[in-house]
């Protein structure tokens, strides 16, 4: 069973790492993109490990559906995924990604 997580997190890191610069995208985009729709949660969970990798996984650049910053208990402060994304330009405020629509990164879309 492990192997089986291994493999999809790898294939989810795989796609967080081409979110370009500035720009977000969602757990079930990334979900739905690996032919894995349903599994937005996995993704969470893949983002989370995502620290322990050895590489840098920009998890910062992945929200949930709405824009919300649900993974920023995982960035060692309540604040740090905020301030990554805003360092990139993106404009958060109440932990809510303000201009979600326009700096929305679709892999379906952007990677086909």
């Amino acid at each position: 069973m492990a192997d089986k997580h291994n493999n999809f997190f790898n294939r989810v890191y795989k796609v967080v790492e081409l979110i370009p610069y500035g720009r977000v995208t969602t757990y079930g985009a990334i979900a739905k993109y690996i032919a894995t729709a349903g599994y937005a949660r996995m993704v969470g969970w893949a983002m989370n490990k995502s620290h322990a990798n050895s590489t840098k996984i920009p998890a910062h650049r992945v929200v949930n559906r709405n824009g919300l910053l649900t993974g920023k208990h995982h960035f060692g402060g309540i604040n740090v995924m905020a301030q990554l994304l805003e360092s990139e330009g993106v404009v958060v405020k109440n932990d809510k990604v303000v201009n979600f629509n326009e700096v929305f990164w679709d892999p379906a879309k952007n990677l086909e």
